[in-house]
């Protein structure tokens, strides 16, 4: 049976971490703090919305909700974040994504101030990702791969890692990040051919297909280790992972669960990301 890289090991490893950092701030009176932009209602916008504000407020990050209503114009959405960057007591900025579909979602995102966008959505912030130059933020979903990695020992360095998806939000990000970690990595995608060969020839596997148990046994070796990205809901109403967890477990060496993986540990990078802005700005 495979090992379960649970994230709720790595998420407390972050935390006291996290702790620790914010206390050295608020000793010489900063206080992380994020900013969370909603427009609309969308209910798995406020489930995430709820679970970053509790991660924040755990480690000490100060939190401010700001909402539109869907039918709020650009122009409104835009006066917002432009309030928010020159706000100074404001260090992060988390954008929720889909917008309604009157917004441009490019110019949206890319109004954010790239020191404050702690999520990785503008694209100077991927131009930092792909350049390897340590400027703004990564994606944090992206990021949460490989933390999980890192805080289960697994080398990157000269590793095979194939990675299934090649979004902007993680696919690529995460591509980049592995081999700024000296990894030798392929991306498999919709046109990929013979991709269950592909991956089975992988030591790392980075699921982020966007569909339901899509990597069935085909694609799974012994010895993997397996990241499931993935987030969605089988026909009876259960939370699952792009990987099919039933056929991967008796083969591969390590699983990350769906629920209890990838999306628990990704709150805690936010809460970092924020942290992490506010030392920046504050020259600690």
């Amino acid at each position: 049976m495979a090992k379960l890289l649970e994230g709720k090991q790595v998420t407390a490893a972050l935390k006291a971490k996290q702790q620790e950092a914010v206390a050295l701030l608020k000793a010489k009176g900063i206080t992380p703090a994020l900013a969370i932009i909603r427009v609309g209602e969308r209910e798995d916008d406020i489930a995430y919305e709820k679970g970053a504000v509790k991660r924040c407020e755990s480690v000490g990050v100060d939190v401010r909700v700001m909402t539109l209503p869907a039918g709020a114009s650009q122009e409104e959405l835009l006066a917002l974040i432009d309030r928010v960057n020159r706000d100074a007591s404001i260090h992060g900025v988390l954008l929720f994504r889909p917008l309604p579909e009157h917004m441009d979602d490019e110019d949206v995102r890319n109004a954010l101030a790239p020191e404050k966008d702690i999520d990785g959505i503008g694209d100077s912030s991927l131009a930092g990702v792909f350049a390897g130059t340590k400027k703004g933020f990564a994606p944090c979903t992206a990021q949460a791969c490989i933390e999980i990695l890192d805080y289960y020992g697994y080398e990157l360095k000269g590793k095979r890692v194939t990675v299934i998806g090649r979004s902007l939000v993680i696919g690529k990000p995460v591509a980049m990040m592995l081999m700024e970690r000296h990894a030798t990595v392929t991306v498999c995608h919709t046109r990929t051919i013979d991709m269950h060969n592909i991956c089975r020839a992988a030591e790392i596997l980075i699921v982020a297909a966007g569909r339901a148990g899509i990597v069935g046994k085909e694609f799974f070796s012994p010895g993997q280790v397996v990241i499931d990205v993935g987030i969605n809901f089988d026909a009876e109403g259960r939370m699952c992972g792009d990987a099919d967890f039933a056929a991967a477990e008796p083969i591969v060496e390590a699983i990350t669960p769906v629920p209890g993986g990838v999306g628990t540990v990704t709150t805690s990078v936010l809460a970092g990301n924020v942290i992490t802005a506010a030392q920046r700005g504050n020259g600690a």
